[in-house]
This record gives structure tokens, C-alpha cells and sequence, in this order.
């Protein structure tokens, strides 16, 4: 049998193992939460599954572009409903011919039931109306455990660069391969 004080070393023991398990199960869980977020937003067109895409996001949620060209562009949304009705706005009629994020230098602080995240974002889209761009932003995020799932509770992208590119990142262009380059005379 254990003393009292070696029952408490364990006890502490088991609580610290908790709560680290809980922390990577949470960051595990934040990173596939922002990964799904960039998914929709890279296919938002009249098909979207925008409750879905609200269940990404806490009851009380903020959504807002920093930086002055962001928060020209962007504004600030409060609320689920309003940021979705937002984001409809980029899908019906589609607003993007093709789109791509990524996401880099990324760190996630979980404390309790509610955690902050940063990530470095690339995108590279290409517009119905035929203008093309590579643009830069910094992600700040915070996040919420509710109703048995964590949530995005605060969405703010900073503008740091972006310029625009001359044609679409999107064609039919055949991508050579060992076995399509054209034979010598061709």
C-alpha cells in the first residue's frame, strides 16, 4: 500500500498526464478545425455546405481584416449568422475561379477551454473576374470549447502583402511528365 504523500505524487502525476493529453487533443483538434476552415474557403461556390461551415465557428464569433487594405476589404463580422452570411457572399454568385491557402509558421496555446493560435498564411487565387493575386497575411485566432467541440471565437487575418499577377494560376496547360516530352524532330 501506498503512504499518503506517494498517493498524492501519483495523483499529481495522473492530473499532469491529463492535462497534457487533453492540451495535444485540443491542438490536434484546433489544426484540423483551421485546416477544414481553408478547405471550404478554398471551394465556396452556390454547393457549400454553409452549416458546416457556421459549425466551424463559436455562437459569438468575430471575423475582421487587419491591416487598411483588409479592413477596407473585409470589415468585421459579429456572429455566427453574420459571418456566414459573409462568406456566402463569396460563393453565390462564385467569386473565385480557383483558390488556394497555406498555412505555415503556425503555434497554438491552449489554456482550459479556450486557446489562441497564429499562422502565417499564403494565398493564391484567381477571380471570376479574371484577376489573379498572391497575397500574404498573418492569422491570429482564438478559440472556444463549446458545446463539445472547439470552435473559432475570434478570426483576425492582417494583410501583409499581395500583388497581383498577370493571367490566371488555373489552366489547361498539359504539365510535362517523362513520358510527354516530345521526342527529338518533333
Amino acid at each position: 500500500m501506498s503512504s499518503p504523500s506517494s498517493s498524492l505524487t501519483d495523483h499529481a502525476r495522473l492530473a499532469e498526464l491529463e492535462r497534457r493529453l487533453f492540451t495535444l487533443e485540443a491542438e490536434s483538434a484546433i489544426r484540423g478545425l483551421v485546416a477544414r476552415y481553408m478547405e471550404i474557403c478554398d471551394d465556396l461556390d452556390p454547393h457549400t455546405d454553409f452549416d458546416e461551415l457556421g459549425s466551424l465557428f463559436g455562437e459569438n464569433a468575430k471575423w475582421l481584416g487587419g491591416g487598411a487594405s483588409y479592413e477596407q476589404a473585409f470589415g468585421v463580422h459579429n456572429g455566427r449568422a453574420e459571418i456566414v452570411a459573409f462568406l456566402r457572399g463569396y460563393a453565390e454568385p462564385p467569386h473565385f475561379a480557383s483558390n488556394a491557402h497555406f498555412l505555415t509558421s503556425e503555434t497554438i496555446n491552449v489554456d482550459g477551454e479556450t486557446a489562441e493560435g497564429s499562422w502565417m498564411m499564403l494565398q493564391m487565387p484567381s477571380f471570376a473576374c479574371g484577376e489573379s493575386f498572391v497575397l500574404a497575411a498573418q492569422l491570429k485566432l482564438g478559440f472556444v470549447f463549446e458545446d463539445g467541440a472547439w470552435r473559432i471565437d475570434r478570426f483576425l487575418t492582417t494583410n501583409l502583402l499581395d500583388r497581383q499577377i498577370e493571367g490566371q494560376w488555373r489552366n489547361d496547360s498539359k504539365i510535362p511528365t517523362p513520358n510527354s516530352t516530345p521526342e527529338k524532330g518533333d
